[in-house]
């Protein structure tokens, strides 16, 4: 035990105050207290809680209730705890104070309340607690009058949630525009503007409510599961989430042509067709790395064929030659699968014999009908159906199936009485993509160590992104209300974890004819968003190689981009891996005291250096543009420079959206475009945006084969540093590769170094001290843009700008 010091006095006398009124209002006695290893069991008169530092940042902390038997399991929960953060507990007459490296527990006695702090900042105190009530149990607490909450996962809220009741059950919302409170991809989640997460660790059926009577409470609620929920804290924006997906699982990297221009609609009816579609893009010169396959691959019809899981060969006679071919030229070939099994499907008898549809209350396979026809779920939660499953997809990944779409996994339809083998439907239904994902992930390092899997869903749990889940937002309406909750939805699930949440480019539901200006600003958007991948009913072809001249122009020039940004947004995925960073970030990671960005969505942040606003309406001529204080910005499509901490009328151009980079980044751009198997970064661009304001700054470029599953951890990469100091009179910057692979250490990378907002012509340029003579580099007085040839190797580079 350790004495209460003058400092840890004070910060209990604020959460005090701050929470003075949130004492539980039932009857809740405390009656002792005794630590279990790293964790304090507290007990109460209906019950008692276990307290239980993660890290530093993270506590996790369960309620059993008296005389009820719960399971402490989870799956949300990646880590476990750490031994070496052993909290020190301390009691006074009126307090139990658990005083850990990071988040301190207050417990006081009478009225029995908990409150959580970090660094002396009170964080949030439980009011009512556990209580329960008529065949349903909450947790329950007070929050600030002032914070602004986000999560809940998908939905089209706005930024701030506050205010909304929230229920937790993964669901489609066909056809969603400018609302939608219920989504695919729910939740148990909430982050708040004062610094921290709580996490509610139960996939069953619930509601999250947050402050919706404007109570200043936040509450959850569940008919089933353990009472228990993770309060994550971080220092600002970044580690906060890094915090939450430290807890969570990070996603591993996915193979580098995921990041390429994907070939897809709803659906390719032949093999004919689909050839003939992908050869469209090789004949139009527009770079494609992966064509999707739906549901036509195993049946005909739409209807009563679900769950053949196998090649329908009168469409597709000869898929091995099909997939071949498509493989010589670079381009993946991804099938569509789903978790029901028809009673019409040739799998059926099959799927009876072997057990492993989730079953009835007689014990036997519970049947319903759906839209596609009467049918049987996978229970993915018995080890026998998951192997029978997980053969079906390794017998096709060995035939050269590169990635897998996993469709209707809320599950679309799924009766509150179905019997999994671990519960019913509303126990466990917010989970079953969780585990789908998870089936495809394990199998793959079992059979395909050597391969990084591509897993493409729609519904999942907190934590999926550990498991390679990339989630789309649903069937979005094919209109300029589809378009405009997209950044909004891509940025809450960011925060949340899933940083490759992205949507169906140009939309999908309804439509009767193309709208070609909606078409081109949603791929303009597309380019700074994690996965390129338009995607329709057939009626309205999604492809660009289908559009209208002018379109198809517009459009080329968006995939274009998006391969020439290849080394930036590699290796910013690199960082969401390492780090839990999103890909997609609101402004106020940058701008954190300026309260009027917290719901913010007209703009965000690609990575660090690149702010973003997509055009949503039809017709505008100019946009309101915030840009954040403390740097310049330069528009990246024109080169003018704009101070920061102002908002501009920015005037709007057919042939791009809005796009900034921020003074004093480093932009990496490959040279090549083509899809990823001819990518290489042995010649590239490497832009420096020169800004007074910044005196240094620094960027890692990440490099690997973009194929080996966990590259980084096993030494199998190479790392170019690049650094910049800016003065008044000289601009230098180093280049050096870091690397303890063999091949990329003897690589010489040839970089074209170009260097842009200077304010007129160098008096001269020296590389490793030697002065370039004009043969050997070029200046554009109408641009400012100095351009030099310079190598990155294991020895430092060292590139002076005298201005």
């Amino acid at each position: 035990m350790k004495s209460l010091n003058l400092n840890m006095q004070l910060v209990l006398l604020l959460m005090v105050t701050s929470w003075q009124s949130t004492a539980q209002e039932i009857t809740r006695q405390f009656s002792g207290w005794k630590e279990t290893g790293n964790a304090v069991e507290i007990s109460v008169n209906d019950g008692k809680y276990i307290i239980q530092p993660m890290n530093e940042k993270v506590v996790h902390v369960t309620f059993y209730p008296t005389g009820k038997e719960l399971k402490n399991f989870s799956y949300a929960a990646a880590i476990s705890p750490d031994k070496s953060n052993i909290p020190v507990t301390t009691e006074t007459a009126t307090q139990i104070i658990i005083d850990s490296k990071g988040i301190d527990v207050l417990i006081e006695k009478q009225p029995f309340k908990i409150s959580y702090s970090l660094n002396g900042k009170p964080l949030l105190a439980e009011g009512n607690g556990y209580h329960e009530a008529d065949s349903s149990w909450m947790l329950n607490f007070s929050i600030t009058n002032d914070e602004v909450l986000y999560g809940g996962g998908a939905r089209v809220l706005g930024m701030n949630r506050r205010g909304n009741r929230l229920m937790l059950y993964n669901r489609a919302h066909y056809g969603y525009e400018t609302r939608s409170e219920l989504m695919n991809y729910t939740l148990p989640l909430t982050l708040s503007s004062n610094g921290y997460a709580v996490l509610f660790d139960n996939a069953g059926l619930g509601y999250l409510d947050l402050d919706s009577k404007k109570t200043n409470t936040l509450s959850y609620e569940s008919h089933s599961g353990t009472p228990n929920y993770y309060v994550i804290a971080g220092a600002d924006w970044f580690d906060l989430v890094s915090q939450y997906t430290m807890l969570t699982g990070r996603q591993p990297l996915p193979p580098r042509w995921a990041f390429g221009n994907f070939s897809s609609r709803f659906g390719y009816h032949t093999q004919k067709e689909t050839e003939e579609t992908v050869e469209l893009y090789f004949k139009e010169n527009i770079p494609v790395d992966a064509v999707i396959i739906d549901i036509y691959w195993f049946g005909k019809e739409i209807k009563g064929e679900m769950g053949n899981l196998a090649w329908y060969t009168d469409s597709f006679p000869s898929p091995d030659k099909m997939i071949k071919k498509f493989e010589k030229k670079g381009v993946k070939t991804i099938l569509v699968t789903e978790p029901f099994i028809l009673t019409t499907s040739k799998r059926w008898d099959e799927a009876v014999q072997k057990d492993v549809l989730a079953k009835n209350a007689e014990g036997k396979p519970y049947t319903y009908d759906f839209y596609f026809g009467n049918t049987g779920l996978v229970d993915l939660y018995k080890p026998e159906a998951r192997e029978w499953f997980w053969n079906i997809y390794k017998e096709l990944t060995l035939q050269g199936i590169a990635g897998w779409w996993g469709d209707l996994g809320e599950p679309e339809v799924h009766p509150a009485d179905i019997q999994h083998a671990v519960g019913t439907g509303n126990d466990i239904h917010n989970a079953y993509g969780h585990e789908w994902a998870k089936l495809i992930y394990e199998g793959y390092q079992k059979d395909f160590p050597d391969v990084r899997p591509f897993i493409l869903m729609r519904a999942g749990y907190a934590g999926s992104q550990r498991y390679g889940m990339i989630p789309w937002s649903g069937d979005v309406n094919r209109s300029w209300g589809g378009l405009v909750p997209q950044p909004e939805i891509a940025l809450q699930m960011g925060m949340q974890g899933l940083g490759y949440m992205h949507s169906d480019l140009g939309g999908f539901a309804g439509g009767d004819s193309i709208d070609d200006e909606l078409y081109v600003r949603w791929l303009q958007y597309g380019v700074f968003q994690p996965i390129f991948r338009p995607h329709a009913q057939e009626h309205i072809p999604a492809e660009p190689v289908f559009q209208a001249y002018r379109t198809k122009m517009f459009a080329t020039q968006a995939i274009d981009l998006r391969y020439r940004m290849l080394p930036y947004n590699y290796s910013l995925a690199h960082v969401n891996s390492t780090k839990g960073y999103p890909l997609m970030r609101p402004l106020f990671f940058y701008e954190g005291n300026n309260h009027q960005l917290l719901t913010y969505d007209s703009a965000y942040m690609w990575g660090d250096a690149f702010l973003v606003s997509p055009v949503k309406e039809p017709g505008i001529m100019y946009q309101e543009i915030y840009l954040p204080e403390g740097n310049n910005w330069i528009d990246f499509n024109t080169n003018q420079t704009y101070q920061g901490g102002n908002t501009i009328n920015y005037p709007v151009s057919p042939n791009y959206i809005p796009v900034f980079v921020k003074g004093g980044s480093f932009i990496p751009l490959s040279m090549v475009v083509g899809n990823t198997s001819t990518y290489s970064l042995e010649e590239f661009e490497m832009h420096f945006y020169a800004d007074t304001n910044v005196r240094s700054s620094t960027y890692e470029l990440y490099n690997d084969d973009g194929i080996t599953p966990e590259a980084y951890s096993k030494g199998k990469y190479e790392l170019m540093n690049f650094a910049a100091q800016n003065d008044h009179q000289t601009l230098t910057i180093f280049l050096q590769k870091k690397t303890t692979d063999a091949t990329y250490a003897k690589v010489e990378n040839k970089v074209k170094l170009c260097v842009h907002n200077l304010a007129g012509r160098p008096e001269s340029v020296m590389i490793n001290g030697r002065k370039l003579n004009d043969k050997n580099l070029s200046w554009n007085p109408v641009t400012s843009k100095l351009m030099i040839n310079v190598s990155c190797t294991i020895t430092k580079s060292e590139v002076v700008i005298n201005k």
